[in-house]
């Protein structure tokens, strides 16, 4: 089904033959860390790309056949990715309401329940982000190309494929999202920490802070308001885009932002209580801002 290209390397359905011999796609990992130094050249060479800035890059493959899923996630581990699968959508769903973004995203379109178009539609229109998303489906019709380029992909890789060049289209498109947002990328700086509000994350100098969609969002929000009081109805309202509903939650994610960003969230430096009255984020720590002008 799948092809390396070398005559001795292929992937059929659940098995891998290397050398004349089959492995089982779950063992094959195994196979080789025994073979070490006796690994054939191409397998060694796949096991040592990804170095420099695409190490470590969070890949989301949305595939509900785990032998594609597995294979894809194989290779892109041994280019120095982490690569996290989810057999629907809903699953890549929920992991994106309580974890940071991923850097990209690998979609298959024949999906069960939320297929692969309208996760595409709701990711590019809840999300606001740029993160690229790159389509691996059997449905090569160009009306389904065209379809998925309009609702935001950034490439459409039709099966079967060449999981080498599958890598090799993650890499090109993770040098280009690094590229875009290092020219445009608009910054908020406090203390020792940078919000990157383009591409939604906090970093403490080079390091990623990890924060779930709703912590960036909340302080997010917090920071573009530095200086003014806020009622916990206000950023409920604000933040979660409801006038009604569970107004303890911003307390919850409060406490949580002040363990992952104050030195001593109980004597907290930025995110400050203002009693009787909610919360306010000092202006004070703010160091600089470059890019777009603050919202009204």
């Amino acid at each position: 089904m799948f092809t390396d290209n070398f005559p001795f390397f292929e992937y059929k359905k659940t098995v891998i033959t290397a050398r004349g011999h089959t492995f089982p796609l779950r063992v094959f990992p195994f196979y080789i860390k025994l073979l070490k130094g006796r690994m054939p050249s191409c397998i060694k060479l796949e096991i040592e790309t990804g170095k420099g800035k695409l190490m470590g890059a969070r890949i989301f493959i949305i595939e509900d056949v785990s032998e594609i899923a597995n294979l894809i996630a194989m290779y892109l581990s041994k280019a120095g990715m982490d690569a996290l699968s989810f057999g629907t959508a809903e699953a890549a769903l929920e992991k994106l309401r309580s974890d940071p973004p991923p850097d990209l995203v690998i979609l298959d379109l024949n999906l069960p329940g939320m297929s692969g178009f309208e996760f595409l539609e709701k990711f590019r229109s809840e999300y606001k982000t740029t993160i690229p998303v790159v389509i691996v489906s059997a449905r090569d019709a160009d009306e389904d190309i065209i379809k998925t380029l309009g609702f935001g992909a950034d490439e459409f890789v039709t099966k079967p494929f060449s999981p080498r060049v599958l890598v090799a289209r993650v890499q090109a498109n993770l040098r280009r999202q690094a590229a875009t947002e290092a020219a445009a990328e608009e910054t908020i700086s406090f203390g020792t920490y940078t919000l990157l509000l383009n591409s939604c994350v906090l970093k403490e100098g080079a390091q990623k802070i990890a924060l779930s969609a709703k912590e960036y969002a909340v302080l997010e929000y917090l920071v573009k308001h530095a200086g003014e009081s806020l009622s916990p109805e206000k950023i409920y309202a604000d933040v979660w885009k409801a006038q009604y509903g569970d107004i303890t939650a911003v307390a919850v994610y409060i406490q949580r932002l002040r363990k992952k960003i104050e030195k001593d969230p109980s004597n907290p430096e930025f995110i400050k209580t203002v009693f009787g009255l909610g919360y306010c984020f000092s202006k004070e720590s703010i160091a600089s801002r470059q890019g777009a002008k603050k919202d009204a």
